[in-house]
């Protein structure tokens, strides 16, 4: 039995340094952070969000744009529990900052960087990559190429600081070294009870790649400060979509 668990934990240790030298890393200093995304979890090799990674966020629409920067706030609450600040780069900024202390963060510990150019942006976030003291980068951009997506995955792999490229109203979906590609949709919030006002937002959100996980769709709400599973009607989930695309088109 002792023989049988060394080989076991022989084999932990092994796919470890796999899924590091592919680009993952189970947490800062070694220990796995649990962002408390449920059955999404179950998508990702080693059953967690990859945090020490280079992440892509595609948003065709301002409101999935909106979506996916309040879905990445999720994220950033953890990163950021166990000290150091982010880095925001954009060329113009549409994100509010107090907004940001509804998923747990402190505006003052998030660093806002206006640029003119996706050239300057992926400069910056290159920059802010390769310091260790960050918890994490963030970085909104049209377009990005495979070379420049490289010159980011070889930043973290050093200081495993985690990164989002988020590509607002991107043309051609070129492939990158990203550990992972998100859509993230915005879907109709519920008030508690009988209550008027507006709910907790929730997202449809798809993993639409991930390196050796399995891609998926779900719907997530956010709530009291964690990540919540919801089960939203397919009817609710079109109308959301349907309106979308009225306002894209219009």
């Amino acid at each position: 039995m002792k023989e049988l668990g060394g080989k076991k934990e022989m084999i932990r240790q092994l796919r470890e340094q796999i899924m590091t030298m592919e680009g993952f890393s189970s947490g800062m200093d070694g220990q796995r952070l649990d962002f408390g995304l449920g059955p999404v979890d179950r998508a990702f090799p080693g059953g967690t969000f990859p945090a020490g990674a280079i992440h892509e966020f595609v948003s065709p629409t301002e409101a999935c744009a909106a979506a996916s920067n309040g879905f990445m706030a999720g994220l950033l609450h953890v990163l950021m529990k166990k000290g150091g600040s982010c880095l925001w780069i954009g060329k113009g900024r549409k994100l509010f900052p107090p907004a940001l202390k509804f998923f747990g963060i402190e505006p003052h510990r998030v660093i806002f960087i206006d640029v003119r150019r996706d050239k300057d942006a992926l400069w910056v976030m290159e920059q802010g990559l390769k310091c260790k003291t960050l918890a994490a980068v963030v970085a909104e951009l049209k377009d990005i190429s495979f070379a420049e997506s490289r010159r980011l995955q070889l930043a973290v792999e050093d200081s495993r600081v985690t990164g989002f490229v988020h590509r607002c109203r991107s043309g051609a979906m070129s492939s990158l070294t990203c550990v992972s590609r998100w859509r993230i949709k915005p879907l109709p919030s519920r008030s508690e009870g009988k209550l008027p006002g507006v709910g907790f937002p929730r997202w449809e959100v798809e993993l639409e790649k991930i390196r050796n996980g399995r891609p998926g769709i779900w719907q997530l709400e956010w709530r009291a400060g964690v990540f919540r599973h919801v089960s939203v009607p397919n009817q609710a989930v079109s109308e959301s979509q349907s309106s979308k695309k009225e306002k894209h088109y219009a």
